[in-house]
């Protein structure tokens, strides 16, 4: 059968990636195109856009990039309608991705949605498109499937496929004996341009308060290592791309940009304070719009502020060193258990797999 998933982040190139695998597994004759990133690449799938081609982040960038996300988006109609996929599978990805659910589903297409988009944080309407569009929606954290109810949407929770991620991880040596008997401090400031460039230079600045500690930046993937340098200049940090997880297992300390990156921290039992910053009128519309307590993960799941959060004017090197400071490290790893627990099952692409070739057969 044929498959076409549609994801436009890190984060979903990394899910998406199990998913290709598990439909393979269970598919022999399966065809699969993509958008999403190497990952997805390396599992299987011809890649028909990058993510870092998407990752359009805040409300003004949107808006400053509407030409190139309307010419995306009617290529991607175009493909899929070339193509002739059995299943359309969106993860993530909102904007576009509910978008393209509703003309699929005028359009005949059976439509699947993995990962939930944040809809009970923001625009809620959106549940009328998923009501409507998706043939059926997969949740991955313990409180959606209560929240869809309400809206009379039934999803099937999967657990988070963060950790069966974690049970196929092997550590690097090489880095493991690099940083041997170093207190390692790790710096996650985003994935996209826009956000490192206002995240990372805070770190930098902060983490001179830290002399005990040795600070390794992760880099992403979809950002050269020369980006990295030219904002770091001439201090002497460590810049390590495509290895946040062999980061995380070695660190003590880390400081992250909110996102998935939160959860990912706090799996590897790693004491965090996330932090975010962003355009300040997009920031300002998010605050009037967005309906959460919590910008983490992490503390959205656990129900109360388990880690600090530091947003936008509040996060300010001074902030950041005094609120490390005052980390409570044994009260942190005894909630990040807790969270583990919540966010089983471990198999949430095997289950994913499963059900939409069954839906599709």
């Amino acid at each position: 059968m044929k498959y076409y998933i549609l994801a436009g982040e890190a984060s979903g190139d990394l899910h998406g990636s199990h998913l290709i695998k598990a439909l393979k597994q269970n598919d022999a004759r399966a065809i699969l195109y993509a958008w999403g990133g190497d990952k997805m690449q390396s599992a299987g799938a011809l890649i028909r856009k990058h993510y870092r081609e998407l990752a359009f982040m805040g409300f003004i960038e949107v808006i400053q990039n509407i030409g190139t996300i309307l010419k995306n988006f009617n290529y991607c109609k175009k493909d899929i309608a070339e193509f002739k996929p059995d299943a359309l599978i969106l993860i993530d990805y909102p904007g576009f991705n509910l978008r393209m659910a509703s003309w699929a589903k005028k359009n005949g297409y059976k439509v699947f949605y993995y990962i939930s988009p944040q809809v009970w944080a923001w625009k809620a309407d959106r549940v009328k498109i998923i009501r409507s569009s998706v043939d059926k929606m997969y949740t991955i954290l313990p409180f959606e499937n209560e929240w869809y109810s309400k809206y009379k949407v039934y999803p099937k929770f999967v657990g988070h496929p963060l950790l069966e991620e974690l049970k196929s991880f092997v550590p690097d040596a090489s880095l493991k004996n690099k940083y041997a008997n170093k207190k390692i401090i790790a710096l996650l400031p985003g994935s996209r341009k826009q956000e490192i460039s206002k995240m990372l230079p805070v770190y930098l600045q902060a983490v001179k308060s830290f002399q005990d500690y040795t600070p390794v930046i992760a880099a992403a993937p979809s950002q050269s290592i020369g980006f990295y340098q030219s904002i770091i200049k001439e201090m002497d940090i460590d810049i390590v791309q495509n290895k946040t997880y062999e980061i995380l297992s070695i660190a003590s300390l880390a400081w992250v940009s909110s996102g998935t990156a939160t959860l990912e921290t706090a799996l590897f039992n790693v004491p965090q304070v996330v932090c975010y910053k962003g355009n300040s009128l997009s920031y300002y519309i998010a605050r009037r719009l967005v309906n959460v307590q919590y910008i983490s993960l992490v503390n959205l799941i656990l129900e109360r502020p388990v880690i600090p959060e530091l947003i936008q004017f509040g996060f300010t090197a001074e902030t950041l060193i005094k609120t490390t400071q005052e980390l409570n490290l044994n009260q942190i790893k005894e909630d990040y258990s807790r969270l583990y627990h919540l966010l089983l099952p471990d198999n949430a692409s095997e289950q994913v797999a499963h059900s939409i070739i069954n839906e599709i057969q």
